[in-house]
């Protein structure tokens, strides 16, 4: 069975940072798109950050340049979005995505055939 965990997420104070995790099971994340979205409440699910086949990375959202960034362990078969520098505006809950047909990254979520259960992240004092 495919299935994509992510963890992580927590209540953090504005400044501050989390490194969320995206852990596959049932096939490997290091030949696949693999992306962050992230829903606030009230909000359409949005792009934040994605890494494509061949490695390279395509931000999906302007808020998070500079701040976020996202790398892939193959060893673990593990994706992780690095979030520094915090902002109230950032709380969602965070997903992960991947694609298995796509070479490049797309900031479209139904382009994506598989999602975790999602990790809520809380920027707050």
């Amino acid at each position: 069975q495919l299935q994509l965990v992510e963890s992580g997420g927590g209540l953090v104070q504005p400044g501050g940072s989390l490194r969320l995790s995206c852990a596959a099971s049932g096939f490997t994340l290091d030949s696949k798109v693999i992306a962050w979205f992230r829903q606030a409440p009230g909000k359409e699910r949005e792009g934040v950050l994605c890494i494509n086949v061949s490695g390279g990375r395509t931000f999906l959202a302007d808020s998070v340049k500079g701040r976020f960034t996202i790398s892939r362990d193959n060893a673990k078969n593990t994706v992780y979005l690095q979030m520094d520098s915090l902002k109230p505006e950032d709380t969602a809950v965070y997903y992960c995505g991947a694609s298995l047909g796509r070479f490049y990254c797309s900031v479209n979520n139904w382009e994506y055939d598989y999602w975790g259960q999602g990790t809520q992240v809380t920027v707050s004092s």
